[in-house]
């Protein structure tokens, strides 16, 4: 459940922007790809935080 669990949401705009729709040749090219995705992602805290953001956790 992706409401409980930010994290999955991480993931998911992870594949959604780097990750999917690609033919890999190869685990290091996994690697490489998914090194490259998480790089790119902690250049950008703000993001982390909207997608991590729960907006009904605040309301307690």
């Amino acid at each position: 459940m992706s409401e409980l669990n930010p994290v999955e949401n991480i993931w998911q705009f992870m594949r959604d922007n780097w990750l999917s729709n690609r033919i890999f040749k190869s685990y290091a090219d996994i690697l490489d790809h998914c090194c490259f995705a998480w790089n790119r992602l902690v250049e950008q805290p703000w993001r982390i935080m909207s997608i991590g953001l729960r907006q009904w956790a605040h309301k307690f």
